[in-house]
């Protein structure tokens, strides 16, 4: 069996240009990366022809070791659409060097369900990623440079400064770092640490600002920390907007590529889905809805976090809608939730299925709670027995959801035309009618509640005293009417990863709350997330490789 780099690098890819044509763009409206990238100016984007077009989330069940294949579904679902007569963009994030290093391998999608150039697009692509690090980092560095240059100071009272550096790499060894050390020339020892680069807040606000102007206000309105008079201090007041703004003004724009089958495919934007909004860029959905009949994109990770940031911050921020979800399941997933061990998940075990549906369940009901009415896509792998898919199916049909087999990865778009036409079926419906979980304007703990108890299944939730400092902080700030975006496990409802299925009576609990007001949202973490991941004990950059003539392999 081919592995998915070779499936990728089999493919002769169309030049953009032509690609291009799909949405009625001439060569000199595109700025080329190449024969096979393109940057698309943000002047394309049409608000008239956006509330015509079918927007579509994907989004899944809660994550297990063995992957649910949520962009290639996406992938595959485009494919799908095209083929029955559907014009359709996929529009999605770009992979982070951090997991393609680590334990993913690769982030483009698989089999027969890929974008393409499959080794540009998981590597640096664009520059996008690599602009806004040193963005974030700039700001960093004159932060540093204020505290230590007393004449042009502003006080920064150093122990309160928030603003951490990011690199786009898993490195646990940078999490907390010392910084001035040396002597005085090399400025004032302070501890600090290290970010991904897709958890920078610079990441958050190119994906959901709506133009340059916007940008750069929502860059100035990054909260830094406080002067010793505890006087809050913000980016504009270090005026760095203006010069992180010029570093980002070409990674704002989204990106074109393709489909292995040759379909046009939007990328931009990286934010992780457990501690950010977890979605591709308002500008590129937004640019796809202008020239495609129908869009679809994902959410990362379970619909309890990816789908519920970008239904309450994305949606609500860009006054958005979807048209129809698809809720990604798979039969090896719902095994480990019903308690079967990862190394058995290929042996059949219906019993396990079963047992496991709750997860499913649950972000069905999730979906419902927004208005949406869900289609199941059960993502097709080779040990899947027959009796194990009726049961997801059946189960599924007393629900009143329809449940599809999907075969994106054997059979690319061929083996996703009937989710296709449940998709389409549901479009047509014109009976979904999305609300949000919250109102904005809602108190902090109320809107934490309302996603603890609601979208979790918790039975509360509990703060301890850092968190009640922060809520305090963010009310004088008169920061208490932003969103909030929650920092939890992806492998649990709960924010416990070990609690996997559906559980049920527990208590969320709130350590911190991070201020985003560049991005628009606070940010309650929750249980023991971190926003910097370590390699794991083999990392899947031992695997890659390249050979004299430029061929690389081991991305999968």
């Amino acid at each position: 069996m081919a592995s998915d780099i070779e499936i990728a690098q089999s493919v002769t890819l169309q030049p953009i240009v032509d690609i291009a044509k799909q949405l009625n763009l001439g060569a000199d409206q595109l700025e080329l990366y190449g024969n096979y990238k393109a940057k698309l100016p943000l002047s394309l984007i049409d608000e008239e022809r956006i509330k015509k077009s079918n927007l579509i989330l994907v989004s899944a069940i809660s994550p297990t070791p063995a992957g649910e294949g949520k962009t290639t579904t996406s992938i595959g679902l485009t494919q799908g659409l095209n083929r029955i007569g559907k014009q359709t963009t996929v529009v999605l994030r770009e992979p982070s060097l951090g997991p393609v290093f680590g334990i993913k391998g690769g982030a483009a999608g698989g089999g027969y369900s890929q974008v393409l150039p499959m080794e540009d697009i998981n590597l640096h692509f664009t520059g996008d990623f690599s602009a806004i690090e040193k963005a974030h980092n700039l700001l960093a560095a004159l932060i540093d440079n204020n505290i230590q240059n007393k004449n042009s100071s502003l006080n920064i009272d150093p122990r309160t400064v928030l603003w951490k550096r990011v690199i786009d790499m898993n490195d646990r060894a940078l999490r907390n770092v010392i910084v001035g050390l040396g002597g005085r020339g090399n400025g004032i020892p302070r501890e600090t640490g290290f970010d991904i680069t897709a958890a920078s807040e610079i990441m958050a606000i190119l994906c959901l600002a709506n133009n340059l102007t916007d940008l750069k206000e929502r860059l100035g309105n990054i909260f830094v920390g406080f002067n010793f008079d505890r006087s809050p201090i913000y980016a504009r007041d270090l005026n760095a907007q203006g010069a992180m703004t010029a570093l980002l003004k070409d990674a704002i724009k989204p990106n074109l590529v393709q489909t292995i089958e040759g379909n046009a495919a939007i990328i931009h934007g990286g934010p992780f889905a457990n501690i950010a909004q977890g979605t591709n860029s308002v500008l590129a959905t937004k640019m796809g809805l202008s020239m495609s009949d129908y869009v679809v994109t994902e959410a990362g990770f379970g619909f309890d976090l990816g789908a519920e940031k970008f239904l309450d911050i994305k949606c609500q921020s860009a006054g958005l809608s979807p048209k129809a979800v698809v809720i990604v399941a798979t039969i090896r997933a719902l095994k480990y939730h019903g308690g079967a061990e990862l190394d058995t998940l290929k042996t059949p075990n219906p019993d396990a299925v079963r047992q496991g549906l709750v997860n499913l369940e649950k972000h069905l009901e999730n979906a419902k709670q927004f208005n949406l009415t869900p289609v199941v896509a059960i993502n097709e792998f080779t040990a899947d027995t027959p009796e194990e898919i009726a049961i997801v199916q059946e189960r599924c049909k007393e629900l009143g959801i329809k449940a599809v087999v999907a075969r994106v990865w054997a059979d690319g778009g061929a083996g996703a035309e009937d989710l296709a036409r449940a998709v389409v079926e549901v479009i047509e419906k014109d009976d979904q009618n999305f609300e949000p979980i919250y109102k904005w304007e809602q108190p902090v703990k109320d809107k934490i509640y309302a996603i603890a108890t609601k979208i979790y299944g918790a039975s509360d939730v509990e703060y301890n005293s850092r968190a009640k400092a922060d809520l305090r902080r963010i009310s004088k700030l008169g920061l208490d009417h932003l969103p909030v975006c929650i920092a939890k496990t992806q492998k649990s409802l709960s924010d416990n990863p070990k609690l996997i299925g559906r559980p049920r009576d527990f208590v969320i609990h709130v350590r911190e709350i991070e201020i985003a007001a560049g991005a628009g949202f606070l940010i309650p973490i929750t249980g023991n997330m971190m926003r910097m991941p370590g390699l794991p004990s083999v990392p899947s950059a031992e695997k890659i490789d390249i050979d004299e003539h430029g061929n690389i392999t081991g991305l999968f």
